[in-house]
């Protein structure tokens, strides 16, 4: 009998492959928002993930912190606006995330 190939340190199980700090459901949601545009205006997303502002500014930080999400400050007239985006790291890490549920899912 022959073992699955697997990283030693990790295994093989699909699990391996999620990143913990998406284990989080508000900062998955943010992540999840973000990857659908190019940047999206800070009040839409705590909308969107129907969260406060300072549960959104929290968990932005975390991700920011990772690298993974990128905050622009800026004005529109005199009010001043806060834009998020994903940075390329962010949107990889997501995308392994995502393949990691579905095989999870899909494990039988």
């Amino acid at each position: 009998m022959t073992e699955p190939t697997a990283d030693k340190q990790h295994g093989s199980h699909p699990r391996h492959s999620l990143a913990p700090l998406l284990n989080a459901p508000v900062r998955l949601s943010v992540v999840a928002a973000l990857a659908a545009v190019d940047k999206a205006e800070f009040g839409f997303v705590r909308d969107l993930v129907e969260v406060t502002d300072s549960a959104l500014s929290k968990q932005v930080s975390a991700l920011e912190e990772a690298g993974w999400v990128s905050v622009t400050k800026g004005r529109i007239g005199r009010r001043p606006r806060t834009w998020l985006s994903l940075t390329t790291e962010g949107r990889a890490v997501y995308e392994r995330h995502l393949a990691a549920l579905r095989a999870i899912a899909a494990v039988d």
